[in-house]
């Protein structure tokens, strides 16, 4: 009878919370009708005196950080934890407007009227990679129907990614189920999958937030070297390993939401 009453109430509890997390995304997401043209994008990516706070935190996470990054550039970002690394980079995707200055993509002010249109260029890889129970070639070809999805295009991705080798031993292969968040895959399995989903946009440009860390130092060098062979992609890399940045035209470092070195 406890267990029957404790799983009760957790049910009751757990329902209260879900009904508020759904009101609350009713009340402040608006999904377009349709999707947005991709900004034109040919210059540079640039940040003018730029401050950003988390809502509901006390302090600026970044402090007057002024930032060109040109098109088709490589610039690697390191620094302490908490140091601003990732926040730099939600600024840039536009997932964090800052409460001072400026995000500037060719010189256009980046708001709420164009913010949309700017992240159609960006495909983003993060440490922690979101796999949904589907085959593989839906994973890599995430949101696109499967009536629509270029096979070959899947295929090229994941060779760039270094997964294709091992998609081909698997009896089904691209059509292989990983499981409910990817469980019939390892760590560094999942996050080349992830890298695969992001070469799979083709977008011009390619943020990658330790996207690296779960694999073994041989194969993140022969997916880094894939990555650095692509042309015009504008890369924003955030990596602990200093071999993962070798290639970069400059590094930045932070510290306390600031750049406290800017080489190149």
């Amino acid at each position: 009878m406890q267990q029957i009453y404790y799983s009760w109430t957790r049910v009751v509890g757990y329902q209260a919370i879900l009904n508020d997390v759904v009101t609350a995304l009713y009340q402040q997401v608006e999904c377009p009708k349709e999707i947005s043209a991709p900004l034109p994008f040919a210059q540079s990516i640039a940040l003018q005196h730029v401050r950003a706070r988390y809502p509901g935190a006390a302090q600026d996470v970044l402090q007057d950080i002024t930032l060109q990054i040109p098109k088709g550039s490589t610039t690697g970002f390191i620094g302490t934890t908490g140091s601003g690394k990732s926040t730099l980079l939600d600024v840039i995707m536009g997932l964090l407007p800052p409460i001072q200055g400026q995000l500037l993509v060719d010189g256009v002010a980046i708001d709420s009227t164009n913010i949309r249109a700017w992240q159609q260029n960006i495909a983003h890889v993060s440490q922690s990679i979101f796999l949904s129970d589907t085959s593989i070639e839906e994973n890599i070809a995430f949101g696109v129907p499967a009536n629509k999805i270029d096979f070959e295009r899947v295929q090229r991705a994941a060779q760039q990614a270094q997964i294709h080798p091992f998609i081909e031993t698997l009896p089904k292969g691209y059509q292989t189920w990983v499981g409910e968040r990817g469980v019939r895959l390892s760590g560094g399995q999942r996050q080349r999958i992830g890298i695969a989903r992001a070469l799979y946009k083709q977008a011009p440009v390619l943020v990658l937030d330790e996207a690296t860390s779960a694999l073994d130092e041989e194969t993140e060098k022969a997916v880094m070297e894939s990555i650095n062979a692509l042309r015009d992609v504008t890369l924003l890399i955030i990596a602990h390993r200093l071999s993962t940045l070798e290639r970069c035209d400059r590094i930045i470092k932070l510290a306390d939401g600031q750049i406290t070195r800017h080489n190149g």
